[in-house]
């Protein structure tokens, strides 16, 4: 009787070969024998392997749908058919890297070079002026360094470091396996020296072995004129540091601006609320405004209402990337006498007389009167 493969794999016969080899995938690490607790786990899988070596290949799966497994005119049975990445099953099983019964199939081995330190992300509290200017700070950042006793070795003395007796100095550990398909050596990240291959009779007093401690560390960082809350500067190789032979972290500096008293910062334009008195907005003037470099005056022109908004090119932040700056505006805010002297009031009455509102809201009422 012929072998049902897409049975075994338990996909359909429309099944596309990224199916097919996901199914083989699962299965073979469901069956294999040296890590699976299923019952006849080794005759599973030799069906698996064998259901995978027609169906991943396109020519050997077309011969099967077509004549079956028992055809004499199916040539496809043997070895491992498809282009499946073999060692992907193995790397999940984690065996690490092989080497033995395939030759060259497994000899990629994945080496990783040492590990670069960790990044250290701080937050800067600055003013407003020196966002908007620029300024050079000074700040102490803590941080993962060398051992400063030992430098850096762990140990007291330099023959204290040993070869790690777990690995013989090599740094990993291998280890041989039978299993159906052959000899299989496996090999991995010594767990006694995690890799170094060494050991430490007497390890250092200040780091106890580690070769690293924490610092404190002054930095002068170089505040840009422009910048704005959010933003953050990188320090390159500020940071904690690797593995040796391996580059710091960097220094990440998160900027918070402080709040001003007068102006107040839109990306790079800024506001300023100003008062004015009745008789100003309504003769007009000339008033002495302050902007972020010094002092200015503004006209303010016969009429003005409150809440109108001047503006003064230029006089704003300058902008993080160029040489341009934003823009000052000025919002005026009418101020009504709370407590008007006895003159005030004698003169407000003369101004009624001669205002125009009144008579515009009898206008208003008498367009609204079919209403009431």
């Amino acid at each position: 009787m012929s072998a049902d493969y897409y049975n075994i794999l338990g996909v359909s016969k429309n099944a596309s070969q990224q199916e097919i080899k996901k199914a083989y995938k699962d299965l073979a690490k469901k069956y294999h024998p040296d890590i699976s607790k299923e019952p006849n786990a080794e005759e599973k899988f030799k069906e698996v392997q064998q259901a995978y070596s027609v169906l991943g290949n396109e020519q050997k799966r077309s011969n099967y749908d077509s004549f079956g497994s028992d055809s004499e005119r199916f040539q496809g049975a043997q070895g491992f058919g498809g282009d499946f990445d073999f060692s992907d099953i193995f790397d999940s099983f984690g065996f690490g890297n092989f080497s033995g019964g395939f030759g060259d199939f497994f000899s990629n081995s994945r080496k990783r070079g040492p590990s670069k330190g960790g990044d250290v992300i701080i937050r800067l509290n600055i003013s407003f002026e020196e966002a908007a200017f620029g300024a050079s700070k000074k700040i102490d950042v803590e941080r993962i360094d060398y051992c400063d006793k030992c430098s850096g070795l762990g140990a007291e003395k330099e023959s204290d470091i040993i070869a790690c007796s777990a690995c013989k100095g090599s740094g990993v550990q291998k280890q041989t396996r039978r299993t159906i398909l052959g000899m299989f050596m496996t090999q991995s990240t010594c767990s006694t020296c995690r890799g170094s291959g060494s050991a430490i009779k007497r390890k250092c007093g200040k780091c106890n072995g580690q070769g690293l401690i924490k610092i404190k560390k002054t930095l002068t960082v170089q505040i840009p004129a422009g910048i704005n809350i959010g933003n953050n500067l990188r320090m390159q190789n500020q940071g904690n540091v690797g593995d040796k032979g391996a580059h710091r972290g960097d220094l990440f500096i998160i900027i918070y601006v402080e709040p001003h008293d007068v102006f107040k910062r839109d990306g790079f334009d800024v506001f300023v609320e100003l008062p004015i008195s009745f008789s100003e907005a309504a003769l007009g003037t000339e008033i002495v405004i302050p902007t972020l470099k010094g002092k200015a005056k503004l006209k303010i022109p016969s009429g003005t209402q409150s809440k109108t908004l001047f503006k003064l090119n230029g006089k704003g932040i300058k902008h993080l990337s160029g040489n341009s700056y934003g823009d000052q505006f000025i919002r005026v805010s009418v101020n009504t006498p709370k407590k008007p002297s006895k003159k005030m009031k004698e003169l407000f009455k003369e101004l009624h007389k001669e205002e125009q509102e009144v008579n515009d809201r009898k206008s208003l009422f008498s367009k609204l009167k079919d209403f009431f």
